[in-house]
């Protein structure tokens, strides 16, 4: 990469724009089938970029295509616990006709760069790059060792990617104790007095689920009581149309009485749509923690008009709280009666640590010593990451991804949603703190 016109050295903040533009512009769409381009593409260019400065960086490829990049940064002592940055490269797939900038041009349009992947999470993935190379091209060794993994597959659960390697190569991540990634450190603007950075200490687990129900094959012309059709779409309905309890976390706990705190006002759990509706665009992201959830996404039954189908199927997408798998379970079971078969497509574990110790007091000082009305406290995820792949390895996680975002920007509606888009000045606010940051680590 070119230095800037001015000849002065390179910096972050220079190169993170065309950083954030350039990973945007390798199409890494995952369709969860291995159909798509793969990571391959992206975990070499990555590789590039680690290795210009200095850095030996190692590509896994757990299956044809499906690549990941991994390098560990020499910290000034290294017998102090290691910590790991840790970002995917795979994104959603996008429907250019539906985008304002195509999604995978990087375009820089409006303050913000356009494209598949922006927040989700290619931002973090060159903000990690951009502060890093600029801390191996000046000499600046971190506290502490780091290791650096960008990631295959975490849209389809990880499994090519963070999961392979930490139950094939956790050698990678010898001495690691926490890390940080993705979906946290991003602003909500509360007030001109106070703005909080959400940091995420846990997030839900998963069942992704196939519903099966068998009913009786027939001619559709016929008086048929057993429509495995019809009763999978009552069961379907049942479910997408329930309201799950209530069931306050610690984490939830700890965020309600913090944004209480910067309303000036107590916050009832129980009685929340009126909070809801105040966060603008985090009302999604944190409505969904409140409870266990399960969308219905996918129907598929009979191939012809007239004819009856044996069975019918649906995908469920489904989301429990830390601490309440069983009663998930229960429920879902109760819901969806007898007749109904369900079985897990993909589920995983939910994830919780607390919003404590020295590396939580890092964060802290790094948002404020660049954002003076700054706050960071802890919230939950609703959707997944490879943390629950990591935390296998006894790691703590956390999701620390900075941002300061206009108030305006409908942030949650950018992930996996269309004209995906982030801030060219967040991208610059972020390297700050993340350089900060480590420095405080």
């Amino acid at each position: 990469m070119s230095e800037p016109s001015t000849g002065r050295a390179v910096s972050g903040q220079d190169e993170v724009v065309d950083l954030c533009r350039e990973l945007i512009q390798i199409d890494t769409s995952n369709y969860g089938d291995h159909s798509g381009p793969g990571e391959r593409k992206a975990a070499e260019w990555t590789a590039e970029k680690l290795a210009e400065v200095g850095l030996e960086p190692k590509i896994f490829e757990s299956h044809p295509g499906r690549a990941s990049t991994v390098a560990r940064i020499e910290g000034e002592d290294p017998s102090r616990p290691a910590l790991l940055i840790h970002g995917h490269t795979d994104v959603v797939p996008a429907n250019a006709a539906d985008w304002t900038h195509h999604p995978f041009s990087g375009e820089v349009a409006d303050g913000c760069v356009w494209g598949r992947g922006a927040v989700d999470m290619k931002d973090m993935d060159a903000m990690t790059l951009a502060v890093v190379r600029d801390r191996l091209r000046t000499g600046r060794k971190p506290p502490r060792d780091i290791v650096l993994a960008f990631l295959a597959d975490e849209e389809a659960g990880g499994v090519f990617g963070a999961r392979h390697l930490v139950r094939n190569h956790p050698d990678l991540f010898e001495g690691v104790t926490e890390a940080i990634s993705e979906v946290g450190g991003f602003s909500f603007t509360v007030n001109e007095q106070r703005r909080l950075y959400l940091v995420q200490t846990a997030e839900k687990g998963m069942h992704w689920m196939k519903l099966s129900v068998a009913g009786t094959a027939g001619h559709g012309s016929m008086i048929h009581r057993d429509n495995a059709i019809t009763e999978l779409s009552e069961a379907v309905a049942r479910l997408g149309r329930h309201k799950f309890p209530v069931r306050v976390t610690k984490t939830l706990r700890h965020f309600l009485d913090e944004l209480g705190d910067a309303l000036g006002t107590e916050l009832d759990p129980e009685d929340m749509e009126e909070t809801i509706a105040k966060l603008g665009g985090i009302a999604k992201l944190i409505g969904a923690t409140l409870s266990n959830t399960a969308n219905p996404t996918q129907l598929n039954a009979g191939y012809k008009v007239n004819v009856i189908p044996g069975e019918a199927t649906a995908n469920v997408d489904g989301r429990f709280l830390p601490g309440h798998e069983d009663e998930f379970l229960a429920d879902l079971d109760r819901i969806l009666g007898p007749k109904v078969k369900r079985s897990d497509v993909h589920a995983d574990k939910a994830v919780e640590t607390t919003f404590d110790g020295a590396l939580v007091e890092a964060m802290k000082t790094s948002i404020e010593a660049e954002d003076p009305i700054g706050k960071a406290i802890p919230y939950m995820l609703s959707g997944g990451t490879d943390a629950k792949s990591f935390v296998e390895l006894g790691i703590r996680n956390f999701g620390f991804a900075p941002l300061q975002l206009p108030p305006e920007l409908d942030f949650a509606g950018m992930f996996h949603g269309v004209d995906e888009r982030v801030p060219v000045d967040g991208l610059k606010f972020g390297v700050r703190v993340l350089d900060r940051f480590i420095d405080a680590s």
